[in-house]
């Protein structure tokens, strides 16, 4: 059906007629059990083929009911590949009089977007630098391995410990952001280079699972900081995030905790335990549930590797201890900066934004120097990152004067601030959405 359909039905075969369909018709196949979504005019059911989807049933599942376009590109660095999959999928067309973009988009900042891409590849932007991922790489090797000289030359006293447990944050934290690049597939040609060596860096370095991650993450990338999509701002009741969720909660007189106090005992809650404790249970149960195998043995050789280590040192105990102090440290590292960006901009519910508008109204950026790009792991590029998902991190600083002209020529907010004015702000819009709640829980 698929290629007499695209080529116009000329095979004189019926059933090979290309179907039109209008997107008041497309709109409505955004259901649990009835999905559809549109790429370059073209109309794919995706309802089968969401389980199967390598990215993850439910972030392929956000973009039901509309059109995928940038999405698809932003995501996939091997199009040719992906077309495979998508050939038996597809159903028919936007019909000749549709728009090609649904629900009134600025259909000409959308083009001089994807003119921007096409600009950002024809410059190389999307060629990653060998030497700076392998000396990336080798630095954080460098700590691990000089953790355990220390402990071996200075012995376990109290101040050799702190120092070895601040290396160890440290090579953790970093460890992080690389995996966050092979993550989404920003360093080999390959998708399955960048797939193998994210699960020996997330895995084996880090004790986590590739495929938690992902799934999780590439939600939080197609739908930044939107309710329901976003699971990074799925706060579980603990936090009220934005200017309607507090105001909803306020309304219904639901109080699971003081919100208007919230900026306070988020320094309790969110960055000592998101890592020791959230996420250690998620990915565990993760792994186990979804059967991820071959996750939970990179894990496994990530835990025989640092107990093998410790273990003579420390003992079992005292090497456990060290680990939570480690993933505790890191944890408050890990929640300032990934939060900078995205707190304290819109979270509210989908509005159905196109590409540009919808990750910029989301994100901003910190101040560029040599310390905020290591110490973020580039994320003080939040911006140029949500874009353009898969571009090396290194090549950040180019692309962001072509951003900042489109934006400033569709009068899009491109915000950029001090590292430390980031932080504060994190803090500051959890207090102003406490006392919208607070506001809408007394008198509304």
């Amino acid at each position: 059906m698929g290629k007499g359909g695209e080529q116009g039905g000329d095979s004189g075969d019926p059933a090979a007629q290309i179907r039109f369909y209008t997107w008041e018709e497309i709109q409505k196949h955004n259901l649990r059990t009835d999905k559809w979504l549109v790429i370059e005019r073209k109309v794919y059911n995706i309802t089968k083929w969401a389980n199967r989807h390598p990215g993850g049933q439910r972030v392929i599942s956000h973009c039901a009911g509309e059109d995928a376009t940038d999405a698809f590109q932003a995501f996939h660095i091997n199009p040719t590949l992906v077309q495979k999959f998508l050939k038996p999928l597809l159903i028919g067309e936007l019909a000749p009089g549709e728009p090609s973009q649904d629900r009134g988009k600025n259909s000409q900042l959308v083009e001089d977007f994807r003119t921007l891409r096409k600009t950002a590849e024809d410059m190389n932007l999307f060629r990653a630098s060998p030497l700076f991922f392998s000396l990336y790489l080798g630095h954080i090797i460098a700590m691990e391995v000089l953790a355990w000289l220390m402990v071996s030359y200075f012995g376990t006293g109290w101040i050799t410990t702190l120092i070895l447990a601040c290396i160890l944050t440290t090579s953790q934290a970093q460890a992080g952001w690389l995996q966050h690049d092979f993550g989404h597939l920003s360093v080999f040609k390959k998708s399955s280079w960048n797939h193998i060596v994210h699960k020996f860096v997330i895995g084996h370095l880090k004790g986590a699972s590739a495929n938690w991650w992902n799934h999780r993450h590439f939600q939080h990338h197609a739908k930044p900081n939107i309710f329901k999509k976003d699971p990074d701002v799925n706060m579980l009741h603990v936090f009220v995030l934005g200017d309607t969720q507090p105001v909803e909660y306020g309304k219904k007189k639901l109080k699971y905790l003081p919100y208007n106090h919230q900026h306070e005992y988020f320094f309790f809650i969110f960055p000592p335990l998101l890592i020791p404790v959230y996420f250690q249970i998620q990915i565990i149960s993760t792994m186990i549930r979804h059967r991820f195998w071959a996750d939970l043995a990179w894990a496994i050789s990530y835990y025989l590797r640092y107990f093998i280590t410790y273990i003579p040192f420390y003992g079992l105990l005292g090497s456990l201890c060290l680990l939570t102090f480690v993933r505790f440290l890191e944890s408050h590292w890990f929640v300032w900066v990934t939060q900078m960006n995205h707190i304290p901009m819109e979270i509210d519910s989908e509005k159905h934004r196109d590409w540009l508008s919808s990750q910029m109204a989301a994100t901003c950026n910190i101040e560029q120097s040599f310390f905020n790009d290591w110490f973020t792991g580039h994320l003080n590029f939040q911006i140029e990152h949500h874009l353009f998902p898969t571009m090396p991190r290194h090549n950040f600083w180019k692309v962001k004067p072509l951003v900042k002209s489109l934006c400033a020529k569709y009068g899009v907010q491109y915000e950029e601030k001090p590292l430390g004015k980031a932080f504060v702000d994190i803090v500051g819009s959890l207090k102003k959405s406490g006392d919208l709640w607070l506001d809408a829980y007394l008198h509304k």
